[in-house]
């Protein structure tokens, strides 16, 4: 499995719904978490670019899915954010309906990673989020960020108990779920792991049909 560089990737382009999207070939991931997780800091950590996903002390700015292009046949795609409370019921309507669609119709969408707050997780936005991937068969794993905000000791409990709910929801062959933190940066290279295992897959089946002679 090929190691990706993170730190190449670059904006492409923003959708306001899955018609709007890149094609759907090749591997791409999501990132998705409440409009105050940390969630553009995460990309940002990964990419090692402060600049790459727009940061906001204004919960809900991003508003549509964005695009960033690590080659021509993989993705980082940031989700909008969820759970802000200052915009219309008929927006957020909208973005629901996009993100369900998203979710279940993209097919060269490998897995989403869900950002939680570590002092906070498993919130009822945060579950529902859960449960739209888990329906639409996508794998998750879970970034407890901010973890820098508790002691090891609190951390690593918050941790386990969120693979204990998983595991008891009995979905825990689909979702797994480390500790995070932008600031520290640690956790990071955990998640690059997860990341190419889920990019490489397509990548590889695609250089395998290429070489396959064409059934007429």
């Amino acid at each position: 499995m090929n190691n990706i560089n993170y730190r190449q990737a670059f904006y492409t382009l923003s959708a306001p719904s899955i018609r709007q999207c890149p094609a759907d070939s090749g591997a791409e991931v999501a990132f998705a978490g409440r409009s105050n997780a940390g969630k553009s800091s995460a990309i940002n950590t990964l990419t090692n670019n402060s600049k790459l996903a727009r940061t906001s002390k204004t919960p809900g700015r991003t508003q549509l899915i964005n695009f960033f292009e690590l080659s021509e046949q993989q993705r980082l795609v940031d989700l909008p954010g969820y759970g802000f409370a200052k915009v219309p019921l008929k927006m957020k309507q909208e973005w629901e309906r996009n993100l369900t669609e998203y979710l279940h119709d993209r097919q060269c969408l490998k897995g989403m990673v869900l950002m939680m707050d570590c002092r906070h997780p498993m919130q009822e936005l945060d579950v529902m989020m859960l449960n739209w991937a888990i329906e639409a068969e996508r794998p998750v794993h879970i970034l407890l960020t901010k973890s820098d905000k508790l002691k090891k000791g609190p951390a690593q409990s918050t941790l386990l108990a969120v693979r204990k709910h998983l595991k008891d929801a009995e979905v825990d062959d689909l979702v797994t779920a480390q500790l995070f933190s932008s600031l520290k940066k640690q956790g990071v290279e955990t998640l690059m792991q997860v990341l190419n295992g889920w990019l490489a897959v397509d990548i590889e089946a695609s250089d395998n049909e290429e070489m396959e002679p064409q059934k007429k």
